[in-house]
C-alpha cells in the first residue's frame, strides 16, 4: 500500500457484492483495494472523505453519437464528453455514423481518433460501421481496435450510413463471427416500416402508428436466425417494444449469443405524455405507451434486458421542427442517464446496486472493458459520486451538450452528480470540468 496516492471514504460505496462504509484506496489510477471505512490512510496519500454521497463505479456509455468531426455543429468530442463527465459517466464509445466521414475504413477511423485525442474529457473508444460496401474493411477496422461494428436494417437517415439488407447482413456477420467481432444492430424492419401507415404533421400519434412494434420484432426475428445460423454474437439497440423480449429470452435458452440494451427515454418517457408538436421526444424506434413500459422494466429487472445506455443522438435545434415525419430523431441525455434511471428505479424499488450494474458493469462487459464497470481492487479508479436522496429541476441551460435540447425540460429528478472521477483524478466537481485527460481506447487495450 506504500505506492497509495488517494483514498475515496464513503458510508455508501456501491460493490460487487453490495454497498458497504468503506475506503477505497487508489494507486497509479487503479483501485488498488476496497478497505474497512476506518482503515489507516496510508502515510503520503490524500483523505477525500464523501460522507453519506454513494459512490458508484464510473458509468460506461456504449451508445454514444458525438458526431465529430463533420457535424460538429450538432455536438463533438470537447462537449460530449464534459457532458458524459458532469453525469458522472467516465467511459463512452462513439458510434459510427452522423460524424463525416463515418467509422468504415481504418483511414476514417484515424481521422476519428485525431479528432477526438486532445478533446476528451472521459475515456473514449469507437465501434466501426457495417454498410454494405466495405466488407474487406471489417477485418482491418477490427485489428485497428474497433469495438465492435454497427449496422442498420432500415435507412438510418443518413446517405453516406446505409443500411444492409438480409444478404449483406448475412455476409458481414460471416466476416465478423470469421473474426470473433460484435455486430451491434438497429432492428428494425424495412418492410414493416413501409407498410405502417405514414401521415406527417405534428400528432404524436401518427408518428408512432407510423414506426410500429412489429417492425423491431421482425427485425430481432430475423437477427436471432441469421444469429442462430451462424454462431454469431449480436447486440440488440436501443429496444422499444416489449414484444421482442420473449424472442431474445427463447433464443438465448437455445444458446444463441445475444445481448440487448435500452435507453433512458423509453424506461421513463411514455407515448401518453408526448404533446403534439414536440419533436425533442422523437426518437426511433420511439417512445411507446405506458404499459409497454412496465414491460421493458420487467425485462430489466429479470435480466434479459443487459443495459441501459443513453443513445445520445443530438442535433441542431432548427432540425427539430414541429413536424414529427421530417424532425431528426434524437435525444439528447448522456448528462442526464444516471438521475433520470435513478429517479424511475427508485420510484419501482430498485437499488443503486441495480444502476450500477445496469449502467456500468454490463455495458461494460459488452464491450470487453475488463478494467471498467465496478469498484473493485484493479479496475481503473472511475467514480460517479451521487447524493442519492436530493433532487433538482433539468434547466437546459445547465446542459453541457452542445445543443441544449432535451426531452426531460422541467422534470424534477433524484440524484445529483457531485464529482466525477477518472483513474484517480477528479474531472467534475458540482458541474465544474476540469481540463480534458481522457484517453483514447482500443479494443482489448
Amino acid at each position: 500500500m506504500s505506492d497509495v496516492t488517494l483514498v475515496l471514504r464513503s458510508t455508501r460505496v456501491i460493490t460487487p457484492e453490495g454497498t458497504r462504509a468503506a475506503s477505497i484506496a487508489v494507486a497509479g489510477g487503479r483501485i488498488a483495494a476496497v478497505l474497512p471505512y476506518d482503515a489507516r490512510v496510508p502515510p503520503g496519500a490524500r483523505l477525500e472523505d464523501v460522507g453519506d454521497d454513494a459512490v458508484l463505479p464510473g458509468l460506461v456509455d456504449t451508445h454514444v453519437h458525438v458526431n465529430d468531426p463533420g457535424r460538429t455543429e450538432w455536438e463533438g468530442f470537447w462537449t460530449a464528453t464534459r457532458a458524459a463527465a458532469a453525469g458522472g459517466v467516465t467511459t463512452l464509445l462513439d458510434m459510427p455514423l452522423n460524424s463525416l466521414p463515418p467509422t468504415t475504413t481504418v483511414a476514417h477511423l484515424r481521422t476519428k481518433r485525431e479528432v477526438a485525442r486532445t478533446r476528451a474529457h472521459v475515456d473514449v473508444g469507437f465501434w466501426g460501421g457495417a454498410v454494405p460496401d466495405n466488407i474487406k474493411d471489417l477485418r482491418p477496422l477490427h485489428d485497428a481496435g474497433v469495438f465492435g461494428f454497427k449496422c442498420f436494417l432500415s435507412p438510418s437517415g443518413v446517405d453516406e450510413f446505409p443500411e444492409l439488407d438480409q444478404e449483406r447482413l448475412g455476409l458481414s456477420l460471416a466476416e465478423i463471427t470469421g473474426f470473433g467481432g460484435l455486430l451491434i444492430v438497429h432492428a428494425e424492419d424495412p418492410h414493416e416500416l413501409a407498410s405502417a401507415p405514414r401521415r406527417g404533421g405534428a400528432a404524436y400519434a401518427d408518428f408512432l402508428a407510423s414506426r410500429p412494434r412489429d417492425a423491431e420484432n421482425a427485425a430481432v426475428r430475423s437477427l436471432i436466425a441469421q444469429a442462430k445460423r451462424l454462431d454469431a454474437r449480436v447486440h440488440v439497440l436501443h429496444l422499444s417494444s416489449s414484444d421482442a423480449l420473449p424472442l431474445i429470452a427463447a433464443a438465448r435458452r437455445e444458446g444463441v449469443r445475444i445481448t440487448v440494451e435500452s435507453c433512458p427515454h423509453f424506461l421513463t418517457l411514455t407515448a401518453e405524455e408526448v404533446p403534439n408538436g414536440a419533436t425533442e421526444f422523437k426518437c426511433c424506434p420511439p417512445i411507446r405507451e405506458a404499459a409497454n413500459q412496465d414491460a421493458l422494466w420487467q425485462g430489466l429487472i429479470d435480466g434479459t434486458i443487459d443495459c441501459v445506455v443513453s443513445d445520445h443522438s443530438p442535433c441542431t435545434a432548427d432540425l427539430k421542427t414541429p413536424d414529427f415525419a421530417s424532425a431528426w430523431g434524437g435525444i439528447s441525455s448522456l448528462q442526464l442517464g444516471l438521475p433520470v434511471i435513478w429517479t424511475e428505479a427508485r420510484r419501482r424499488g430498485r437499488s443503486l446496486e441495480d444502476v450500477a450494474r445496469w449502467m456500468s458493469t454490463a455495458p461494460a462487459a459488452l464491450a470487453g472493458l475488463a478494467h471498467k464497470g465496478a469498484v473493485e481492487a484493479g479496475r481503473d479508479a472511475d467514480f460517479a459520486v451521487l447524493a442519492p436522496d436530493e433532487t433538482f429541476t433539468v434547466d437546459p441551460a445547465g446542459l453541457h451538450h452542445r445543443n441544449q435540447v432535451t426531452a426531460y425540460a422541467g422534470r424534477t429528478l433524484y440524484g445529483v452528480v457531485r464529482s466525477t472521477w477518472l483513474r484517480g483524478t477528479r474531472i467534475a466537481r458540482d458541474g465544474a470540468l476540469t481540463e480534458p485527460t481522457g484517453r483514447l481506447l482500443e479494443r482489448n487495450n
